[in-house]
């Protein structure tokens, strides 16, 4: 599992990350805007269907329910702090994707309880891309946290994120994790089609 979340100054520049990432082999990205207006946001989802459909990527829509329904994404993925993922499911429906975020061991059981499809853990090492920053986990906490019980009975999937780089992919997946969720690693990348086949090589 390779996540691009998307980054940019404007949501233009959102939408031409996404469209390079997309031509360049990545198969799932997240668009991920802040502080923007409702109207803006479900303009550029509608934007960023089109592209993920001219691709075929799946789509997930960051935080917002509202707009993963109307732009016809294909999930949701969801913070600590937003909507119950239960009750993000009752509005959506069981054929859409819904992930979310998680820093500890209490997190995840809560997800998992939650009965999300896949779980965003970290950050594994300081990232710019999010201002609110969680306690740094590094592989020293994956390690705690993917070796409890309550984890290893869980088939949910388990994808690392925050301030990922390619030689950090090998031992992410040793310990464990199922893929990585990166914005910064790709997003301005010269050689966009080598990197996607080579993380995707280093995943598997």
């Amino acid at each position: 599992m390779l996540q691009y979340i998307s980054q940019g100054k404007t949501p233009d520049e959102h939408l031409q990350h996404i469209k390079n990432v997309c031509k360049a082999g990545c198969g799932w990205v997240q668009l991920r805007l802040k502080n923007t207006d409702m109207a803006t946001y479900l303009n550029t989802a509608i934007q960023c269907r089109n592209i993920c459909d001219q691709y075929g990527a799946i789509m997930i829509i960051n935080d917002n329910v509202g707009v993963a329904k109307v732009a016809m994404a294909d999930g949701v993925h969801l913070g600590l702090g937003d909507m119950n993922p239960k009750e993000a499911r009752k509005i959506l429906g069981d054929n859409f994707i819904i992930g979310g975020t998680a820093n500890t061991l209490e997190d995840c059981i809560q997800h998992i309880e939650g009965e999300v499809d896949y779980i965003g853990l970290g950050p594994f090492k300081y990232t710019e891309t999010k201002r609110k920053l969680s306690p740094i986990l590094g592989l020293e906490g994956y390690r705690n946290i993917l070796s409890e019980e309550e984890i290893q009975n869980s088939e949910i999937p388990i994808v690392a994120i925050g301030g990922i780089v390619e030689s950090d992919i090998v031992e992410l997946i040793k310990v464990g994790l199922s893929g990585i969720a990166v914005s910064a690693m790709l997003t301005g990348e010269d050689a966009l089609k080598e990197t996607i086949q080579n993380i995707k090589t280093l995943i598997v």
